[in-house]
């Protein structure tokens, strides 16, 4: 996560590592804080990987500062990030929202694509925990508050996503369902190349 996080900002512009650290709590909006014990091994890390490239830049004082920019193999791991499939568990809630921090780098139909996978996994959760509900063994009051916040938040997410990929349907004129509407412009390309 931290990793496409880094990758997206340097899309921007080259950074040293204060300032992304800077950068990511001000872009993030406080949704995730980084430390300087992750920031730095993730930069090393993307640099052996060879996503990124390091150069110290001219500095004054004793300590020269090490400018982080982008490589074309960073800008290919940065799309395979902020595409991947969601993952189990509670951090996948926090994985998403840094992906969403950087979606107008994807096309419009790959995030319409993404807005209903999330949609799907939150719908998934819904059913899980309103049968949780129904559970009569559920008595004690504090679990029963858990859930129905749980449900309340999860019913919200919902909504805010349908709201979402309405509006990327309707202002990049997506009418069908991403996967058939691919399929269909296939269909199309083949019948004008044989016709």
């Amino acid at each position: 996560m931290i990793e496409l996080a880094i990758l997206g900002l340097l899309k921007e512009q080259p950074m040293h590592g204060y300032q992304l650290k800077r950068e990511l709590g001000e872009q993030l909006g406080g949704l995730w804080r980084v430390s300087y014990g992750s920031l730095y091994p993730s930069l090393r890390r993307l640099e052996r990987d060879g996503a990124i490239s390091s150069q110290g830049a001219a500095g004054t004082g004793a300590r020269r500062k090490t400018v982080y920019a982008i490589t074309d193999e960073g800008e290919r791991l940065f799309l395979e990030l902020l595409q991947e499939p969601p993952q189990e568990g509670q951090t996948e809630d926090t994985r998403f929202r840094v992906r969403m921090a950087f979606f107008r780098y994807l096309p419009p139909e790959t995030r319409v694509r993404v807005l209903e996978r999330r949609r799907q996994g939150l719908q998934d959760r819904l059913a899980e925990v309103k049968m949780h509900l129904r559970d009569p063994g559920t008595t004690d009051s504090y679990q029963r508050a858990l859930m129905d916040h749980a449900r309340a938040a999860t019913e919200a997410d919902i909504a805010w996503l349908t709201d979402l990929i309405r509006v990327e349907r309707r202002t990049f004129e997506i009418t069908a369902p991403v996967g058939e509407q691919r399929r269909a412009s296939a269909t199309l390309r083949r019948k004008e190349r044989t016709g």
